[in-house]
């Protein structure tokens, strides 16, 4: 598959070169904050001539043509829907991580509405996707929820030591700030995981929950109990590790989906833990946790191979049959 990368974060750099090494072919890279580079200094196996370009209208003014467009530079959707919708009307299928795509018909009814109109008009596939929407508290758990008959109460629980993880991801989770700056972000809405509700929203409407639904979250500072560094941040003791969100969906006033996750530096045990009370019941717990960014490289990359074979419009992970060995 001949591909463009949009986004040149860490996501991003590491998506393209999974895709190159597993045969997709990088056509075009596009990340203002890497303008005019070598692309091979962003991303190991792109080919040698090429630059990064500034933006798609550079890209396009240069002849480049493609099959598809990853889009790695953004998680909320009313920031990335010009984006979006720009690669859709070239004729591209696109796979995003933006968060909130993963499954946008609850909190974003008209753009999703727009969004599928314009893949469906334009023969296209966009799919949102990623580990965490997209897989993690999800299509694994939807995966699982196929082997019970009754479906009661889905609960799922994750917990992610961040201090291996990329600067901007311990910055999100507000590791090293103390209390009144991590309440300040709080209240600017720019802390946390983004993907939820969005995740709640899918498990429910796969287990055919009625779609009259309330929805509780909340969020809260992990607060660190002893000094601890990774390579961007240090937490003093009385200072925020991570922080802890969780959201419980309600049909009819009664708890169906309840998904929680604590990202902090030096949280232990990590796990990924989903249980489903019904009719058998299942209790399935992963020990070591998925891996948040490989495991994001690894799902994207997959989904490459996969979009064309799906039927043209906004897809979710409900419709995407993930395999590894994808058809470059």
């Amino acid at each position: 598959m001949r591909f463009l990368q949009i986004g040149l974060g860490e996501i991003g750099r590491g998506i393209a070169a999974e895709a190159v090494r597993r045969g997709h072919a990088l056509v075009g890279a596009i990340d203002p904050a890497f303008a005019g580079r070598p692309s091979a200094t962003c991303i190991p196996g792109a080919p040698a001539e090429q630059t990064v370009a500034p933006n798609l209208l550079a890209l396009f003014e240069g002849g480049v043509t493609a099959d598809a467009a990853v889009h790695a530079s953004g998680s909320f959707l009313e920031k990335e829907e010009g984006t979006l919708l720009a690669l859709v009307a070239r004729g591209l299928h696109v796979v995003s991580t933006c968060e909130e795509l993963a499954y946008p018909f609850y909190r974003h009814p008209e753009r999703a509405r727009a969004l599928n109109e314009r893949a469906v008009s334009a023969g296209v596939v966009l799919l949102g996707t990623g580990v965490n929407p997209g897989f993690a508290m999800d299509k694994l758990v939807v995966t699982l929820a196929s082997a019970v008959n009754r479906i009661d109460e889905v609960r799922v629980e994750r917990v992610v030591d961040a201090i291996s993880h990329r600067e901007s991801f311990q910055r999100k989770i507000g590791a090293g700030l103390d209390r009144a700056a991590f309440d300040a972000l709080h209240r600017a809405g720019r802390l946390g995981h983004v993907g939820l509700a969005e995740s709640a929203h899918l498990i429910a409407d796969a287990c055919g929950f009625a779609a009259e639904r309330r929805i509780d979250d909340s969020l809260a500072p992990v607060m660190g109990e002893q000094r601890i560094a990774s390579a961007f941040v240090t937490v003093e003791p009385g200072h925020v590790a991570g922080l802890e969100q969780h959201l419980t969906l309600y049909v009819d006033e009664v708890a169906r989906v309840r998904l929680s996750v604590k990202m902090a530096l030096g949280a232990e045990p990590v796990f990924d833990r989903i249980t489903i009370e019904g009719e058998p019941r299942i209790d399935a717990e992963i020990e070591t946790g998925i891996p948040g960014d490989p495991g994001t490289i690894a799902v994207t990359v997959a989904c490459i191979g996969l979009v064309a074979k799906l039927a043209p419009g906004l897809r979710t992970m409900l419709d995407v049959p993930l395999i590894h060995g994808a058809e470059a």
